[in-house]
């Protein structure tokens, strides 16, 4: 039995998602690279009285602070905020420079997600191509403002009166940037991959939603481009 275009990319996108994601989390590492490379050049750039440097690649720690490994894909700042640690039942506390660690991971499953999309979709080799590499550069930019507003974040937010201050004196707005994180947080990384998928493919989408379930001539257009 001949299923339906609808089932059958239905069917092919449940395939490839699982693949796709499972690429992303093995190669990490590598495809946070250019989205903290973006948030680097920003966050120096910009704001270079907050932040000293932005390092990929940092240490996982467990409940009691131990080290358990070092993951590559995560991201080390480095601001030159003094903050001041009361003691706890953990430690004597003291006075150090805030190096919080931030997760890119987060704001980067709509590579996997637009991926899988675009392996479903029957496209010639070069156009699936070009639309991975359109989709990419559009989802790292994204996935760079995450992290920018996540370092802000856990500067205004995170550190004290003392990260506070430092916001205020760089003429920065708490509430823009609680706006920028939960945009960049929730939105961003939902929306991004599969409005991107919608505007690159919308004779296909056409085709797929005609009553007689039947591609039309857009689809065999894409598939001839």
């Amino acid at each position: 039995m001949r299923l339906s275009p609808i089932r059958e990319f239905a069917l092919k996108a449940l395939l490839w998602l699982p693949l796709c994601f499972v690429l992303w989390f093995w190669l990490a590492p590598l495809w946070v690279q250019p989205a903290v490379a973006m948030a680097r050049g920003v966050l120096l750039g910009l704001w270079g009285d907050l932040f000293s440097a932005i390092v990929q690649g940092a240490e996982m720690l467990d409940a009691a602070g131990r080290v358990v490994a070092r993951a590559g894909y995560l991201v080390q700042l480095s601001t030159k905020i003094v903050v001041t640690v009361p003691a706890g039942p953990g430690g004597a506390g003291g006075v150090g420079v805030l190096e919080p660690t931030l997760n890119p991971m987060v704001y980067g499953y709509s590579l996997p997600l637009f991926s899988g999309l675009a392996m479903a979709t029957p496209l010639a080799t070069r156009r699936r191509v070009l639309q991975m590499a359109i989709a990419f550069v559009a989802i790292w930019l994204a996935q760079a403002c995450g992290l920018v507003a996540e370092a802000l974040k856990v500067v205004a937010f995170d550190s004290g009166a003392e990260g506070a201050a430092a916001i205020a004196r760089v003429g920065l707005a708490p509430e823009a940037i609680a706006f920028a994180y939960q945009f960049g947080y929730l939105i961003l990384p939902a929306v991004v991959p599969v409005a991107l998928w919608i505007g690159l493919n919308r004779a296909f989408i056409e085709a797929l939603v005609q009553p007689d379930g039947e591609p039309g001539a857009g689809s065999r257009g894409q598939n001839d481009a």
